[in-house]
């Protein structure tokens, strides 16, 4: 098999893993969109805008969620994908045991330490949901909720700067366009 097979092979793998596991999970827009094009959308942003061919990067993240969001341990991710993809997963996943202000606040501190990979992850991660609040966001949401969730995920961004000057720009356009809103 060679390099190029082995790749896509691994990637299809994690798509497939990925959908399995979100399958009856839906997003927070008014359409309740499946939760899968979420994780989708990252590895298209890492891929499409990002230039990021890294397997590792672009697996963790359409998997980036599975540990916080689903059944799936540590462990099982291991031993489908191997240490480093689970060890991207592990630093982009919140502790759901913490409550959801504790977890915000530990984003923002954790992001400055985490890997390159990682750093990519989160933001990619960030696009996308600003992505998705300015074009269908939660039904329920009000502007001011809104506002907060760009005031956080700019602090967040603010930590993993310097990483991905490109992706950074895309993230920084959609921060005005909201502040146009």
């Amino acid at each position: 098999m060679d390099i190029e097979n082995h790749v896509s092979g691994v990637f299809v793998k994690a798509v497939a893993f990925a959908s399995d596991k979100h399958r009856n999970q839906r997003r927070k827009d008014a359409d309740a969109s499946p939760y899968i094009n979420h994780p989708i959308a990252l590895a298209n942003v890492l891929a499409n805008e990002g230039g990021i061919t890294d397997t590792a990067i672009l697996c963790a993240a359409v998997l980036h969620d599975t540990i916080e969001d689903t059944q799936t341990t540590p462990f099982e991710l291991e031993q489908v994908f191997g240490k480093a993809i689970t060890s991207i997963v592990l630093e982009v996943t919140d502790d759901k045991s913490l409550d959801k202000a504790t977890r915000k606040q530990k984003q923002i501190e954790h992001a400055p330490h985490i890997s390159r990979g990682a750093k990519l992850v989160k933001l990619a991660d960030k696009i996308s949901n600003l992505r998705d609040i300015l074009s269908s966001p939660p039904a329920d949401w009000p502007a001011d909720r809104k506002k907060a969730y760009f005031e956080w995920a700019s602090k967040v961004v603010d930590g993993v700067r310097g990483t991905h000057p490109e992706l950074e720009a895309v993230f920084d356009d959609l921060c005005s366009r909201h502040a146009e809103l």
